[in-house]
Parts: structure tokens; sequence; C-alpha cells
């Protein structure tokens, strides 16, 4: 009660305006919340936080904007070519005909193509089509299907080259400044890579566990020694054209650019006038992307078009009312609010909890994203033997387990491409359990992972 009482005006209206936000983002997915949050930042930052309404725009993060923007064109181009669609094809007939090795092919499979750029969303919408054509092929009910594709997807999701590992390492970097315990052990780089490999492992604890408890397992053991024609199974496609051939180069020397000259040693033998072009992955990204474009490899205009523009405005959006809050207090109290029920250990559980009630009926990148992880660098203070990074890896687990439920984009589309056979509302109401079991699930690895383990 003391915690509520010291709590201003200015802050308590600024929570109830991210409350009314992610309470909107839950009821009514049309509406994005984005432009409204900058909205709603204007009016409490003017009327109580003593901001006008140019201040409060200053907020809008143009250096995130602008990687979303360049990584996500650049992808585009790649999938409205058909570049990513023929990598994936290619990728499938792997198994040659052992439909055994499937889950193991399409897990894999989805965990590079996200890992590589396109992010979680772009990989399930590009491989849910494929991957539940298959399962109606093979036998494999829709339900495991789902699970492989969303996990993997999510569990890759964190890369430093996909859309919702910039939008963490962003906001990250953004609060790196306070928190001198990551600076003195690890370089923002070093950093994001960790963060992605600790959602690798986790989620794919959790996901491939869940995979074979669910039947899996069985499935895999009676297709043992059984084979079916791959050629039927995944026809061969076309070969790549000299447009697809660029398109791949240009996705590999993003590749090596991000990740070359965080090597030991690397950065040293660029020459300098090449490392301001290649200062973070978004520029490296436009640069490809206009080689491409003056290559003729893809259609700009369409590459434009399957850009995710509501996620990007989304992510900005909240950022803006979160640095509102900030300003006003209302940051520091939610940070008091879940000091008080936290220890060392148990604040990733609770991170992990919150962010995955959140997140099963809200947007996990666009709003849960924005509006935690800001909170890692007061929680530090408030829970002084709490593991920064641990709190930071639970917030991003937390809020993208619970993903695989059909109120999420990835599970509906999984839904969507599921075969004619099944029967998709007894389809939805299993996911819908799984997803949402899925915030206790996923505080409880947080916890043995990260609190108890210490990995």
């Amino acid at each position: 009660m003391e915690v509520l009482a010291e709590i201003s005006l200015a802050a308590w209206m600024s929570m109830l305006a991210l409350a009314i936000v992610v309470i909107i983002s839950c009821v009514n997915e049309d509406l994005n919340v984005g432009f409204l949050s900058i909205a709603f930042g204007i009016i409490v930052g003017g009327i109580w936080v003593g901001m006008n309404g140019a201040k409060v725009m200053n907020s809008f993060p143009i250096g995130l904007f602008m990687i979303l923007v360049g990584v996500t064109f650049l992808f585009s181009l790649a999938s409205t070519n058909g570049t990513m669609e023929k990598v994936s094809s290619y990728a499938i007939r792997a198994c040659g005909g052992k439909t055994a090795l499937l889950p193991l092919i399409i897990y894999v499979l989805v965990s590079i193509l996200t890992t590589i750029g396109p992010g979680n969303i772009a990989a399930t919408a590009l491989m849910a089509p494929v991957a539940m054509a298959i399962a109606t092929r093979v036998g494999m009910p829709a339900f495991l299907m789902t699970l492989l594709v969303v996990g993997a997807a999510n569990g890759a999701a964190f890369s430093p080259f996909a859309p919702t590992g910039i939008i963490s390492n962003g906001i990250i970097a953004k609060i790196a400044p306070q928190l001198p315990a990551i600076q003195e052990s690890w370089t923002l780089d070093g950093l994001a890579w960790k963060i992605h490999f600790n959602s690798m492992y986790c989620q794919g604890f959790v996901n491939i566990g869940g995979f074979l408890l669910m039947g899996g397992w069985a499935w895999m053991a009676r297709q043992h020694g059984q084979a079916i024609n791959i050629d039927e199974l995944a026809p061969r496609p076309e070969p790549f054209t000299s447009k697809q051939w660029y398109t791949l180069v240009a996705i590999l020397l993003l590749i090596i650019f991000v990740i070359a000259p965080a090597l030991p040693g690397v950065k040293d033998l660029i020459p300098k006038v090449i490392l301001p072009l290649i200062a973070n992955v978004g520029s490296v990204a436009f640069i490809l992307a206009g080689i491409l474009m003056l290559l003729n490899a893809a259609d700009s205009k369409a590459g434009v078009k399957a850009m995710p523009w509501g996620v990007i405005m989304m992510v900005c959006g909240v950022t803006v009312l979160v640095e509102v809050m900030d300003r006003s207090g209302g940051l520091n109290a939610m940070v008091k609010m879940i000091g008080v029920i936290s220890g060392p250990v148990t604040v990733n559980f609770w991170l992990g909890l919150l962010t995955g009630i959140i997140s099963a009926y809200s947007s996990s990148s666009g709003v849960v994203m924005p509006m935690f992880l800001p909170l890692v660098p007061g929680l530090a203070k408030e829970v002084p033997s709490a593991d920064v990074i641990a709190m930071i890896s639970s917030i991003n687990i937390g809020s993208h387990l619970v993903d695989t439920s059909p109120l999420s984009t990835l599970g509906a589309l999984c839904i969507a491409c599921a075969g004619e056979h099944e029967d998709k509302a007894k389809l939805f109401s299993k996911l819908l359990i799984w997803g949402l079991s899925m915030a206790v699930v996923g505080a409880l690895a947080c916890v043995l992972f990260f609190g108890v383990l210490g990995w």
C-alpha cells in the first residue's frame, strides 16, 4: 500500500493510458494501437507531464524505425520474387522421402528461415501452407505440425537479423547505459546473440517437448522405416533465376556484414571507409535492397506492400507512450509494484507470467516487449541480485511462447492452412488451451533456466 500511495497523478495517468492501449489491443486487432499510443502520449505529456506535442513526438524511435524498414523491405523483396519459397522447397527435399525425419527437417528449416531475416511471422506465413500440406500427406495431426512451425519460428525470432530481434535489441541498446554490469561484460552484438540463443534453447525445450508428449513421439515411431516419393511430397522447383541468385547473394552478404565485424580482430581488417556503411543491420539492408532494385531483381512496389507496416508503427508508437511514462514516473511505479512480489530468482517467473498473459491477447513484439523491456534497469535496482540478461530473456520468451494460440497471427495462419479433413473448431480449441497454458509453462521454464539454473 505504501508503494501505491507514493505514485503521482502523472504516473497514474500514464499507466492508465498504457492499460487502455493494452486492453484495446486485446479486443480489437483491427485498430493500430501504435497511432493511438502517440495520441495518448501527447495528451498525457501535455496535461500531466509538462511535455508539449513536439517533445513527445521527438521520442519517436527513428533509429529503430529505419532498421525495421530496411530489413523488412529487403526480405519483402526476397519473398515477392520467389527466392524464399524456392529455398524452402529445396530444404524440404532434404529428408529424401523419409517421413520420420520430417519433423526435424521442418523445425530446422523454419528456425533457419527465421534466423536469417524474414522473422517469425514471415517464416510462418511462408512455411504454414507447405507444412500443413505435408502434414495432410503423411498423416500428421495439424496440431502437432503447428507446434513445430510456430515453436521454431518463435524460438529463432530474436535473431539480430529478424524484426523481433531488432525490436528487442533496439530497446536494449537504449536502456544499456543504465546497466553498467552488462556493458562491462558484453558488447551489444554479443548480447544480442546471447539472448537469441537463450530463446532458442528455452522455447525449443518447451515446444519440442510438447510435440513429443502430445503425440509426436508416437507418430515418429509409426513412421520409422517408411518412405514416400519425395517428388510427390515436394516437387522439385524450377532452378533459381538470375534475379533470385542476386537475392541469395544479398542475403548472404547481409549475414556476413553483420556477423563479421563482431568477430574478434575482424573489425580492424575492414577498411575505415566501409565501417560507417555497415554500422548496423538496417544500413546494410538498405544498401543491398537498393542494389537489388537497380538490378531489377524484384518488384519494389510489391515489396513495399508486403512489409509489416502495422507492426512497425505499433512498436514505435508504444515506445513513444512508454517514454512519456518514464518521464511521468509511471515506469518506476510499475517497477516498484513488480519488485514488491519478486526475488532474484522469482522475478523471472513473474516477468514470464505477466508478459505471457498479456501477450496471449495482445501483440508480443508490438505492445508487450516495448512495455516491459524498459522496466529492466529499474528492476535491476529494485531486485539487486537479479540477473539482467535473465530478466530480458524472461520477458522475450514469456511474451512469445503463448503465440501458438489461434488468437495470435502465427496460430491463425496454421489453422487457415490446415487440411480440409481437420476439424478446425477442435483444432482452434486445442491450440487455444495450449497457447494459454504456455503463460504458466513459459514462466516456469524461465524461472528454471534463468533463475534456478542460471543459464
